[in-house]
């Protein structure tokens, strides 16, 4: 969630080399928050994209405290530096 709230929308690829985690787990817990009604996801060929869903207004308030909370961590900050270290638009082959 830290990542998307920060960046506003990404692909997969993007959060799989982010946490350095296999892209079917960062797949499955994008689909756990997606089905909460927490991200919303759209395709570009063979990319999945995702956001945060703030298309209500307890959601968009819940957001903007979580990326303000979020950042606040060690790990999550880390986090957030490496994704930005990544070159903007590159996506995995």
């Amino acid at each position: 969630m830290a990542l998307l709230l920060t960046s506003g929308e990404l692909c997969v690829c993007d959060v799989t080399a982010t946490l350095q985690l296999p892209q079917s787990t960062v797949s499955r817990h994008l689909s756990y928050l997606k089905n909460a009604g927490w991200v919303n996801d759209r395709r570009e060929g063979v990319w999945i994209f995702y956001t945060v869903a703030t298309d209500d207004d307890m959601k968009h308030q819940l957001a903007a405290v979580l990326k303000e909370r979020l950042a606040e961590i060690t790990v999550i900050e880390e986090d957030i530096k490496r994704l930005a270290s990544f070159s903007e638009g590159a996506h995995c082959a």
